[in-house]
């Protein structure tokens, strides 16, 4: 078409132009008129300027190139100029310091009484004569001796002198207000070989810079004279290539014109070109036997070729026309015009005409083809975008109705839907989980309903074939056509006797089924129905290929959906399994919970309330990175280790400081477990840990990496406490610090973590200022009914993370139930503090438990007197236990020992230890409590009957009366 539009533009303006193979052959450039080659000799210098040309782009590139190479050139030699320069500096200066260093009479000059007197004269003739800008001698502390200016003399030297003082000569470059100075330090040594001085020598870099910058007209001359013969020398090769390029010769012309009539004349494909007259320029042959035009048409007007009425307005219209399919007699031609104005002188048009009669035949099968591939490709996108068992079912059916059946069914065994292994046994019995397009069809069981399989009917055939099974004249899956006895009581999988269940369907409008199994990995998942109905056509046998194809789509969908089911089934039992099932009795707050798994798989998110000892209550929230079984199950390891920690009392500093270090052990056996080749996972956690205080209202908290706790105050303010934050668990970081906040009662302590406030659409700022605003209407709601605002306002409707929230509401131990005495380190104010115990317990009530308790009194209060330091103080406190704690400044803890037959002493604890409920020792900054706790109500001690108070009592304190 390119040669095509080449005739066009050269054509004559004349209304009948000669055939192009009896065009007549011009002359060549340099035959032509005289004058001709001094026109173009004329226009060389122009042309050679000119980018359009080829010539003038190659004399630019060509210009261009040597210009950066001379550039590059001068530019090289300037900065090996600048090179030498700098490299001689440092030499000069380093030969005149080592001159002056190892000059005669040296270690004399420095070790005289004045050594300026004796220097400072030799420096400056040096100085003068070796032309260099200072020598400097120095002591080996870097006080001067000499310098050229005799202020500086006697003061610091300014340079580093620790390699000289080691035997080593150091060059360096300084920057100084009169320029770049390249400066030696050398050693002075001694006869001994010591270093007894320092000598300096610097040396301006301009002044060795001025020699080169001598050679620089010279190398600019050079690189001048270079650029003029290289552009002259490109100019007379563009101006012989642009010579040599214009114009054409006979014979490469004939060429042309033969080429240009072997193309138009012999491609299948008509082409008419029509003048601004609307006279037909040119005909091909193909386009005359298409339309059937004689052989004198070229120059005729397009109305009087008796072309079809739509053609002939085609090619009189100025519009452009694009692959539009035109009937001319018998034939379907697909025409395609274009108007040559801007790349003719005159304007004009041009079509071309492809027959496309052959293609019609094919074209509705195409067509077809084309729409089955689209539903294919479809089906891949939309099938299995979600790994539900339900919504992908849904997901079939949807894709395929109306483009391929109008209504579709897709029943799946109960144990898929469940995530569990399909059986054949459970084939008889399926549930309906999808239908699209039957609501008007009350004949078929809508979805959720359970189906029965009935022998011999097509859904039982083709779970026999694992094929798909057409039948033009369907029935419910219930049971078998009328006629069909079936198969035989051995294959009998479901109740085929139901009359309401046995009959056909075309009354209800479907006019035919195809029934297909759902098979992935050699099982059996369930199966999917197609009917059409109405004057749809029936199903034919390329359709079942089709549905056959849908179908296994679909059911590898189906069976990656029930792994996932399974699996998340089995990690979100694990996680629960291994978070608290509900809040342990205390009185120290009222705690609720929330936690929800993410919606791809469970993660690493526990929270957990700990009672402690004293009326106190550990607070614990923390996040395993990643998700999956591995997450849940170092979570477990987590939790287990916090329990256990918490059991030792430690405060929240060290308790994390131990769970790091149990997170460093995991990630490093999980390394060396790890399989050649596989990488190795790193485990880490974010962790915050609290303790309340009930009876000081105080709160002890730290945090590794977690996000800060949020206060409600009874008052309804909301803030987040400033709790100092240290790196995350397993990083082997700085010490963790902790923060202690005094909670008035009634006050809402909120942990969570950070799927909370954290999602792919906010950021944790957005989220944590959404948590505040979520907050602050709920100082009068109780912690059950704040967790549940809390995920109302917060929750994303896709959680990309565990979320996992404890809401805490404080309380206060009343004072009357408190009591607190200070203890002399007398052991005779044993039995005064004992009286002053069991009379608090007649008090509260709690007479029975007055013996044990002065039992265990005596026994604690007794050891820290003889063992530990003052102040000594006891306190009880009466909650939910009644507790017993004894304190002292000591820092030693008292043990459980068997004491042998012949030992006077050592059965004191171990009494203490079989009678009170549980007991311990928590440390504190100022020294330890040893605790004891007791039921308010004990039954009978077992054990005691044989001896009184006195007799007990008497082991423990000799004094009392």
């Amino acid at each position: 078409m390119k040669a095509l539009f080449r005739r066009i533009r050269h054509a004559p303006h004349a209304p009948h132009a000669p055939h192009a193979s009896h065009a007549p052959q011009g002359p060549k450039a340099d035959e032509g008129e005289p004058g001709a080659g001094r026109r173009a000799s004329g226009s060389i210098p122009r042309a050679l300027l000119s980018p359009r040309s080829a010539a003038g782009q190659v004399f630019l590139l060509q210009v261009g190139i040597v210009v950066l190479l001379v550039v590059a050139a001068v530019t090289a030699l300037i900065l090996q100029a600048h090179r030498d320069s700098t490299r001689e500096a440092r030499r000069q200066s380093v030969t005149a310091a080592e001159a002056f260093a190892n000059a005669p009479g040296m270690e004399q000059a420095l070790k005289s009484p004045d050594p300026t007197a004796v220097l400072q004269p030799r420096a400056e003739e040096v100085r003068k004569r070796g032309g260099v800008a200072f020598v400097t001698v120095t002591d080996t502390r870097g006080i001067r001796y000499t310098n050229p200016i005799p202020e500086r003399i006697g003061k610091k030297f300014v340079g580093n002198i620790e390699p000289a003082l080691h035997g080593h000569v150091l060059v360096e470059t300084l920057d100084t207000p009169s320029g770049r100075v390249v400066q030696a330090v050398v050693p002075v040594t001694g006869s001994d070989g010591s270093v007894i001085g320092v000598v300096s020598s610097g040396l301006k870099v301009r002044s060795v810079a001025s020699m080169a910058a001598n050679q620089l007209p010279i190398i600019l001359g050079t690189g001048a004279v270079a650029l003029v013969v290289s552009t002259t020398g490109t100019a007379l090769v563009a101006r012989r290539l642009r010579r040599q390029t214009h114009g054409l010769g006979p014979v490469e012309m004939a060429r042309m014109y033969d080429h240009h009539d072997a193309v138009l004349h012999a491609v299948r494909e008509g082409v008419l070109i029509t003048g601004p007259d609307g006279r037909l320029i040119l005909a091909n042959d193909e386009a005359r036997r298409l339309l059937g035009l004689p052989a004198d048409v070229e120059g005729r007007p397009i109305g009087s070729l008796g072309l079809d009425e739509g053609v002939e307005r085609m090619l009189a219209s100025d519009e452009p026309v694009t692959d539009e399919v035109r009937p001319a007699g018998d034939r379907l031609l697909a025409v395609n015009k274009r108007i040559t104005a801007p790349h003719s002188g005159q304007p004009g048009s041009v079509a071309t005409l492809r027959d496309t009669t052959e293609l019609a035949a094919v074209s509705g099968r195409a067509e077809v083809a084309r729409a089955r591939l689209t539903l294919l490709y479809d089906a891949g996108v939309r099938i299995g975008t979600t790994l539900d068992v339900t919504r992908t079912a849904e997901e079939l059916a949807e894709v395929v109705v109306p483009r391929f059946a109008d209504v579709a069914a897709v029943d799946l065994l109960e144990a898929v839907q469940k995530g569990q292994e399909p059986t054949v046994e459970a084939w008889g019995r399926m549930r309906r989980t999808a239908l699209c397009g039957g609501a008007e069809t009350p004949a078929l069981p809508p979805a959720g309903k359970l189906v029965t399989v009935a022998p011999g009917t097509a859904a039982d055939r083709a779970l026999e074939s694992g094929r798909a099974v057409a039948e033009t004249v369907p029935h419910d899956v219930a049971g078998p056509p009328p006629g069909d006895p079936g198969p035989g009581p051995d294959r009998d999988r479901g109740p085929a006797s139901d009359p309401d269940r046995v009959r056909a369907l075309p009354e209800h409008g479907l006019r035919s089924l195809v029934t297909v199994p759902l098979r992935a990995r050699g099982a059996t998942l369930g199966m999917v129905h197609f009917w059409r109905a109405g004057d749809a056509p029936a199903f034919e046998e390329d359709d079942l290929s089709l549905a056959e194809e849908l179908a296994a789509r679909a059911a590898v969908a189906v069976d990656n959906a029930r792994r996932f089911t399974r699996e998340h089934a089995m990690a979100v039992t694990l996680q629960r399994s291994l978070l608290p099932r509900g809040v342990p009795e205390q009185n120290a707050l009222e705690a609720a919970w929330r936690y929800l798994p993410a919606e791809a798989g469970v993660g690493g998110d526990w929270f957990d309330v700990i009672p402690l000892p004293g009326s106190r209550v550990a607070l614990v929230v923390g996040d395993v990175v990643g998700h999956g079984l591995h997450a849940a199950a170092t979570m477990g390891r987590l939790r287990t280790a916090v329990h256990n920690l918490s059991a030792l009392d430690l405060p929240p500093d060290e308790l994390l400081a131990y769970l790091d270090d149990l997170v460093i052990r995991i990630d490093a056996d999980e390394r060396t477990d790890d399989e050649p080749g596989e990488g190795a996972g790193v485990t880490g956690a974010t962790c915050l840990y609290a303790v309340y205080d009930a009876v000081t209202g105080a709160c002890t908290m730290a945090r590794a990496g977690h996000p800060a706790p949020v206060v409600v105050r009874p008052d309804g303010t909301v803030d987040s406490p400033r709790v100092p934050v240290s790196p995350p668990l397993g990083l082997n970081g700085v010490p963790f610090e902790t923060a202690e906040l005094r909670l008035a009662e009634g006050s809402k302590l909120v942990l969570y973590t950070d799927g909370l406030i954290e999602d792919r659409n906010r950021d944790i700022d957005t989220g944590l200022a959404l948590l505040h605003g979520a907050l602050r209407g709920v100082a009068d709601r109780t912690p059950e009914e704040t967790c549940q605002t809390v995920l109302d306002t917060m929750l994303p409707e896709h959680p990309l993370d565990d979320i996992a929230l404890l809401v805490a509401g404080t309380r206060l131990l009343d004072p009357s139930q408190v009591a607190r005495w200070d203890v002399p380190s007398d052991p005779r104010a044993v039995a005064g503090v004992r009286r002053e115990c069991a009379r608090r317990l007649r008090e509260w009530g709690l007479e029975e438990a007055a013996f044990t308790l002065e039992l265990i009194l005596s026994e604690l209060l007794t050891n820290a007197i003889r063992y530990g330091t003052e102040p000594i103080g006891v306190r009880l406190l009466h909650d939910t236990t009644l507790t017993c704690e004894v304190s002292d400044a000591g820092s030693t803890s008292p043990r459980v020992r068997r004491a042998a037959s012949t030992d006077e002493g050592g059965r004191g604890l171990f009494l203490v230890a079989h009678y009170a409920q549980r007991w311990g020792t928590r440390y504190t900054p100022d020294g330890k409590v040893i605790w004891a706790e007791l039921t308010p109500n004990p039954g009978p001690a077992g054990g005691t009957a044989d001896l009184t108070a006195d007799d007990l009592l008497a082991q423990f304190d000799d004094d009392a009366p």
